[in-house]
């Protein structure tokens, strides 16, 4: 199983949603204190397994709506994903694929993960 991973920064608290093999697939913004951090993960479990897929590599995509997961190319040519909530604010992101399947597998492990990841105090 996965678990959040929350850890103070120089500038605030953020955190790291790892899969089962320690591997982070989506990480946080840095908020400003421990229980907006908190917050931000009640909204990934809550808005992750019900989230559509829009993909922005494909010429002509269609939008979803809000929960969404958005698949997208970075300034480097990695594939990158992002979890909007319902309200359209990224309350979480990938780091960079190579592939696109990686990053779609990504999601999927997002998806799986999150709903019962136990939070879990960085060293």
């Amino acid at each position: 199983m996965g678990k959040f991973t929350v850890k103070e920064t120089n500038s605030g608290v953020k955190f790291d949603l790892r899969a089962t093999n320690g591997q982070i697939i989506a990480s946080s913004e840095i908020y400003s204190s421990t229980a907006a951090c908190m917050n931000g993960i009640e909204s990934v479990r809550r808005n992750a397994s019900a989230a559509n897929l829009e993909d922005r590599t494909v010429e002509g995509f269609g939008t979803e709506k809000n929960p969404k997961f958005e698949v997208y190319k970075d300034k480097a040519g990695e594939f990158r994903f992002r979890l909007k909530a319902r309200n359209g604010e990224i309350i979480a992101v990938s780091e960079g694929y190579v592939q696109k399947v990686s990053c779609i597998n990504g999601i999927e492990s997002v998806r799986k993960n999150a709903p019962d990841a136990p939070v879990e105090k960085a060293e």
